[in-house]
């Protein structure tokens, strides 16, 4: 069977840490088996199976698998207004990624506040998290393809940010717990080893919930989602197969 993804540019949605409040195939009950690449002068959609593999639109006109495929007129406008609104919808859901960025940086920050880390390391976390930002923002404002949010790839982003962040978080309160220890208040000091110890498995549940504030902006993108699914309705691709391009249930 072929893989159901989130649908379409919608899939850069998925950002790390963030995907359970963010997935348009939840919130908007949207999938797609294709990956989308948006060029200059074309849509691209590509998957390995079944066929056809490749769909090809470009202001009106559609190829199947590399093949011309006949249209009557009025198909033809229905796919140039799915091609814009396609488009259109581009920005926005590279806003919402960009906000999603922003909050997970901002609530990383507040985890610092909590922990009652040294200001120095602090300063640091915030350097960090200002650098993995920025690059992750460039990554969102440049991307033009699912297939770049494909496979491990946002997995890697969590795991880099897992390695950069968490040992940093992990030494500050291990210092706490060296300082405690060495006043005598040996159950502060065994706490704060828990919590260092027990830190990326506590801390994703509280970023997971501090990202659900992106879902109204999220919900705000269904009707055009819903709507690109209404235009591609009982237009015939290749074969006289029905397009489905966009799958949107209840």
């Amino acid at each position: 069977m072929h893989l159901r993804r989130p649908a379409l540019a919608l899939a850069i949605l998925l950002l790390p840490l963030a995907a359970s409040a963010q997935d348009l195939a939840t919130t908007c009950h949207a999938t797609s088996s294709y990956d989308l690449t948006v060029a200059p002068d074309h849509l691209l959609f590509d998957r390995p199976q079944p066929s056809p593999r490749q769909v090809e639109l470009r202001d009106g006109s559609l190829r199947s698998d590399g093949a011309p495929v006949r249209l009557g007129s009025e198909d033809q406008d229905r796919l140039a207004l799915f091609e814009r609104e396609l488009r259109a919808l581009m920005p926005r859901v590279k806003a919402v990624a960009t906000q999603g960025v922003d909050l997970l940086a901002s609530a990383m920050h507040d985890e610092g506040a909590r922990l009652s880390l040294a200001p120095d390391t602090r300063a640091e976390l915030d350097r960090r998290l200002a650098s993995r930002a920025a690059e992750l923002k460039q990554r969102i404002a440049s991307t033009t393809s699912t297939h770049d949010w494909q496979g491990n790839l946002a997995d890697a982003y969590a795991n880099q940010l897992a390695a950069d962040l968490m040992p940093l978080l992990a030494n500050d309160l291990g210092q706490q717990a060296l300082q405690a220890a060495m006043t005598g208040d040996l159950q502060t000091a065994a706490r704060l080893r828990d919590t260092a110890t027990d830190l990326t498995t506590e801390l994703r549940p509280r970023l997971e919930q501090r990202m659900r504030a992106l879902q109204p902006q999220v919900q705000a993108l269904c009707p055009a989602v819903r709507r690109l699914a209404e235009l591609q309705e009982g237009i015939r691709g290749g074969g006289g197969q029905a397009l489905n391009l966009l799958e949107v249930g209840q």
